[in-house]
């Protein structure tokens, strides 16, 4: 086990690391860019070391002196949350090469699953179902067209680099192909530095279940359930649960065999989410797999009793997994709703500030993960996501229930 871990992030995810951390007996060592001089995360940790600058690119996304602060602190393992560097394969792989461990998947699975065509190839290869389209970035307009008429409409013109909605474009019909063809490659390029876009069919109406998978470094991979992601906005999730209401136990362990094939097949292990959408008829189709731990996990947690971030830690640290497949029992129901800091007169676009008041609420059955306490500093650098909310209940109407009570009472 680690004596010593950097957290290479910021807010409730660092904060949630180091409670683990906390628990484990680690000494965790936290990071912080100005905005963040008294953020929770900072405050809290056995060391904190000041980054320097503002933005995210002079912080949280430093990949240099990130690594440097983890050698000079004599740190053995570095965390890197969600979001920031969490998904980038190079600073996994000068951590690796720096002779520390990166508590998530390997670097080369990492490449090759980030890369949406990437792993649309490997998921092919292991036989799990994916949407109809093409899975090779298009050349130029004609092969856009030549693979819309392959795929038929409607259809999803999607960046091949990156996700979160950014250069999506839906398209109905032939005459809307060029001017979204056009829009969804400059807002790529804008976005992640890559252009390239391929095609998927679009399916409509679809259900957003994404399967948590644990993998070790010998051959063992379990799922751990699903969870409901269907509730978005502008391709966020808002609202998430387990288990799913549209999933029995049969479709639960197909889609769980499915995700577990997709990881054996690309070399995986730590934690990973394979999402997939579902129509209404039940059949589903790959989407994406995350390489990280994803923002929703504590419904997972709630329902199953593990502690994920442990498991991502003894894993990286070259154990086994603790348990096995037929260990794993999905028990009551968990909701969780993300609170993040909008203007609601604005649109709902973020909000910054000094939070002067805070309050949490209180249960037996309630949990908040959060970053943020009375005189955080809001900043406009960083993502708005302060806090999360999860309840669990017997059933899902308990959990409703209790998630409502949650928020007014917060």
């Amino acid at each position: 086990m680690f004596k010593k871990i950097l957290i290479a992030n910021r807010g409730e995810i660092a904060v949630r690391i180091l409670r683990t951390c906390q628990r484990l007996g680690i000494a965790a060592v936290a990071v912080y860019s100005e905005p963040d001089t008294r953020s929770l995360h900072a405050l809290e940790a056995d060391e904190a070391v000041f980054l320097g600058g503002s933005t995210a690119a002079e912080s949280y996304l430093d990949m240099e002196k990130l690594l440097r602060i983890a050698e000079e602190k004599g740190c053995e393992a570095v965390h890197p949350g969600y979001g920031f560097l969490s998904e980038n394969s190079r600073f996994a792989e000068m951590v690796e090469n720096a002779g520390l461990a990166f508590i998530g998947p390997p670097s080369e699975a990492i490449r090759l699953l980030g890369d949406k065509v990437s792993s649309r190839n490997i998921a092919e290869k292991a036989g799990v179902p994916i949407i109809p389209g093409g899975t090779e970035p298009l050349a130029d307009y004609d092969a856009a067209c030549s693979a819309a008429e392959n795929a038929g409409y409607p259809l999803l013109l999607k960046p091949a680099a990156g996700g979160g909605g950014k250069g999506m474009r839906i398209v109905n019909a032939p005459g809307e192909l060029k001017s979204a063809w056009e829009a969804s490659r400059a807002e790529a390029q804008k976005a992640f530095g890559d252009d390239r876009i391929f095609i998927e069919r679009y399916i409509t109406r679809p259900r957003h279940i994404e399967i948590q998978v644990m993998a070790d470094r010998f051959g063992n991979v379990v799922y751990l359930g699903e969870r409901e992601c269907s509730i978005q906005r502008r391709y966020q999730k808002i609202i998430e649960e387990s288990p799913s209401l549209k999933v029995d136990a049969s479709l639960r362990a197909k889609m769980g065999e499915e995700a577990c094939r997709l990881a054996r097949q690309a070399g995986y292990a730590n934690a990973g989410t394979v999402e997939f959408v579902m129509e209404s008829s039940g059949a589903f189709f790959f989407l994406e797999m995350n390489t990280r731990l994803q923002v929703e996990h504590p419904v997972t947690e709630m329902v199953t009793g593990l502690d994920l971030v442990e498991m991502q830690i003894r894993i990286a640290a070259g154990e086994p997994l603790p348990i096995r497949q037929a260990d794993v029992e999905i028990k009551g129901w968990a909701i969780e709703a993300r609170i993040c800091a909008e203007d609601p007169e604005k649109g709902f676009f973020p909000a910054t500030g000094l939070v002067t008041r805070y309050a949490e609420p209180r249960g037996q059955h309630v949990r908040v993960d959060s970053g943020v306490h009375a005189g955080s500093l809001i900043s406009v650098f960083y993502d708005s996501l302060l806090a999360k909310i999860i309840c669990r209940g017997q059933n899902r109407e308990e959990a409703r229930l209790g998630i409502i009570n949650a928020l007014n009472s917060s």
